[in-house]
């Protein structure tokens, strides 16, 4: 298991993919799978732990970025031999080292940060298996093996019955999430915001969210992890994630959710897939739809979005998915996609999420 290392494995706050990473790890360990993640050297996990990088870069200025990443995918494809499958969460750089190896490969893709490393993904296609997180984020260019669902530890985030009195922003104060969004729906509809997250684009912040923090109608709090962050998901009335972008997942949607905080979010990317409109909360396509959803949060069943949860976003359900992928790439009945100048190629197939 190929972990990204901008983060230490399971993060300590911020950190989606090693998180989810981390999530994989530990259940395919629980089920008696033998597993060893590659990650920095200061990770957790109850398998196997191979580490070149002494900690994140993104928590150690000091640390190149490039220098460590290079040396932590060179470390695993040095001992490719070893396992039956290499699966990578490192983004597109480990794509260049799997024709160098025999070992079945599986790549989980969380996202496209840009259309200039599609030529990648491209020209490895025939060779990986890409694993999408949500349907929304199919790249027309490329085959997928399945598309499966991040999962998340439900026992981790506790259910809250009551409304809270407050909205909630969480997430990175970037363009892309909507901070001013959540901070104008708040003010609109007379209700307070708690604002949670890692600021990323400090002119976003300075332009949109920092003016209008008060201590009181619009708070911000920081980077929370662990139980703070069950415990300020659970305590919202709402949350409100008005994104600027098409999502491909949204980790804070499903937590608020396994909380019982229902989700108001615009209808883009991912969204549709994990928000049951007028259930779990409400799909709404402008400002206008967001504040008259936050006039309805009272139709929806916090014990609803209690249920959906449990039911469609469990680690358990991640973990099944996966196990039945290896299996089936390992055994071949999975073929990656061929190259075009293959005449008469067939085509690849792919592996269903949550069928046998």
């Amino acid at each position: 298991m190929l972990s990204s290392i901008s983060w230490r494995t399971p993060p300590r706050a911020y950190g989606p993919w090693e998180l989810m990473t981390s999530l994989l790890t530990e259940g395919l360990v629980a089920r008696g799978i033998d597993v060893t993640l590659f990650a920095t050297a200061d990770s957790a996990t109850a398998g196997h732990l191979e580490a070149v990088v002494p900690r994140g870069y993104s928590e150690d200025p000091t640390l190149d970025a490039k220098v460590w990443e290079i040396q932590h995918i060179a470390n695993l494809f040095e001992q490719a031999d070893r396992f039956d499958l290499i699966h990578n969460q490192a983004d597109f750089v480990p794509l260049a080292f799997s024709r160098l190896v025999a070992t079945p490969m599986v790549t989980t893709i969380h996202g496209f940060s840009s259309e200039k490393i599609l030529p990648v993904f491209r020209r490895y296609d025939d060779r990986v298996h890409y694993v999408a997180i949500s349907n929304a984020d199919r790249h027309p260019d490329l085959h997928y093996a399945a598309t499966i669902h991040h999962g998340i530890r439900i026992e981790d985030f506790s259910f809250h019955p009551e409304d809270g009195e407050h909205l909630l922003f969480y997430g990175r104060i970037h363009p892309d999430k909507g901070a001013g969004e959540a901070i104008r729906a708040a003010r609109a509809s007379d209700h307070r915001l708690i604002i949670a997250g890692i600021v990323q684009d400090e002119v976003y912040h300075a332009a949109e969210v920092a003016p209008f923090l008060d201590g009181d109608a619009a708070k911000y709090i920081g980077v929370v992890g662990g139980a703070k962050r069950a415990e300020t998901l659970g305590h919202a009335r709402a949350l409100l994630h008005l994104i600027g972008f098409d999502e491909p997942f949204g980790l804070s949607v499903v937590e608020a959710m396994a909380c019982g905080t229902p989700v108001i979010a615009y209808r883009r990317g991912s969204m549709p897939e994990l928000i049951e409109d007028g259930v779990t909360g409400f799909l709404v396509d402008d400002f206008d739809g967001a504040l008259l959803a936050i006039a309805r949060l009272g139709e929806i069943d916090r014990a609803g979005c209690r249920r959906a949860a449990l039911r469609r976003f469990s680690v358990d359900r991640m973990v099944d998915d996966y196990v039945r992928l290896y299996q089936s790439v390992i055994a071949g009945e999975i073929l990656p996609a061929r190259r075009p100048s293959e005449a008469g190629a067939a085509q690849p197939c792919e592996f269903i999420a949550g069928k046998a």
